[in-house]
């Protein structure tokens, strides 16, 4: 038996070479997915981060770790548009803002018409469930390849800061420039008087702290995530547009998948958004009273004042909509989902 063992020790090792290729081999049939996103790794300021972690997660487990996401935050695969491009030309996920989407479906506009939501709920149903939605994927998908997956809550709906002053009525905006995320948002401030200047999210803060802006309109996440709380005075929870994104991916790569992988990772996101609905919606208030300790005045706005606002907001925006060319079947299918049937022409 002594003199076999050097044949026992060479059996140990071609078994031990074998499973090493076996192993190497269920790693390289493993597929490696870009996902990025804006905003830090930190989940106790960015929903968009707590949300990717947990469909990372969820991926690789549904999908038996076929399927396996790497995560870029704060913007470190470029800003939106740049973004975007890579979705269209590589095997990738982005969770993309109306900056990173309207450049090719500018129709995604007219579902950030003032006031078009009372909350939570109105809003689900209508990105969920909706004729208009259903449309807005379609045309993504057919002009540029890209499979619009979810939307993604950022944090809340969308509230006014600034440093100048309070902010309760539109005609208190009269003279104050504000930072926009897209031509949407500038037609917004200037139906109430002020000037909106696109700026890119990773120049926000600077902008702010050196008077190139006075004020921004955010989810209360976005302006802990930002520490724009250091820069701003005054919160105006006007709720004025319900804040969120939208997870993208490559529609080639998707439809390349087997059957059973494409079902797991659909699975794997409905799931995601899920939990990241619940877990945004019960943080909101949370955040607010964190703004409020940090030295923000708060202001929430009477229903005369909401009214004002939307009085003003929403004609602006419908024009601006318009004017901008977009068809009018899309404001109706918007307006018909949303149940404001009274906006129609």
């Amino acid at each position: 038996m002594i003199r076999d063992l050097p044949s026992v020790l060479k059996g140990l090792a071609v078994a031990g070479l074998l499973a090493g290729a076996l192993a190497a081999g269920t790693a390289q049939a493993a597929t490696t997915i870009n996902l990025s996103y804006n905003g830090a790794p930190d989940p106790d300021k960015n929903a968009v981060h707590v949300f990717a972690t947990n469909l990372k997660e969820l991926v690789e487990e549904k999908t038996g770790g076929e399927l396996q996401l790497e995560l870029y935050p704060n913007s470190m695969l470029g800003e939106e548009e740049d973004r975007m491009e890579q979705t269209m030309n590589t095997s990738s996920l982005n969770v993309a803002s109306f900056a990173g989407v309207s450049p090719l479906v500018e129709e995604i506009f007219v579902s950030a018409i003032p006031f078009l939501f009372e909350d939570f709920e109105a809003a689900r149903s209508f990105f969920d469930e909706g004729e208009y939605w259903n449309e807005i994927e379609s045309t993504l998908h057919e002009r540029a390849g890209i499979e619009m997956l979810a939307v993604v809550e950022e944090g809340g709906f969308l509230a006014f800061t600034n440093n100048k002053k309070p902010i309760t009525h539109p005609d208190d905006f009269e003279g104050l420039r504000f930072r926009a995320m897209d031509p949407s948002q500038v037609a917004l401030y200037e139906s109430f008087g002020a000037s909106g200047t696109p700026i890119p999210w990773t120049e926000v803060y600077m902008a702010l702290r050196t008077g190139v802006a006075d004020g921004q309109m955010n989810p209360p996440m976005y302006i802990i995530l930002g520490s724009l709380y250091e820069v701003q005075d005054y919160l105006t929870l006007a709720n004025i547009q319900y804040s969120n994104q939208f997870l993208v991916g490559n529609a080639e790569m998707i439809e390349g998948w087997d059957e059973a992988t494409r079902e797991a990772f659909l699975d794997a996101v409905a799931e995601a958004n899920r939990n990241a609905r619940e877990h945004n919606e019960a943080k909101v208030e949370e955040r607010i009273a964190f703004l409020e300790e940090q030295g923000m005045e708060v202001i929430r706005p009477s229903e005369d004042d909401i009214a004002a606002f939307r009085e003003v907001g929403q004609p602006a925006y419908l024009e601006w909509l318009r004017e901008r060319g977009i068809d009018q079947r899309w404001i109706d299918l918007a307006l018909e989902d949303a149940g404001m049937t009274e906006l129609l022409d």
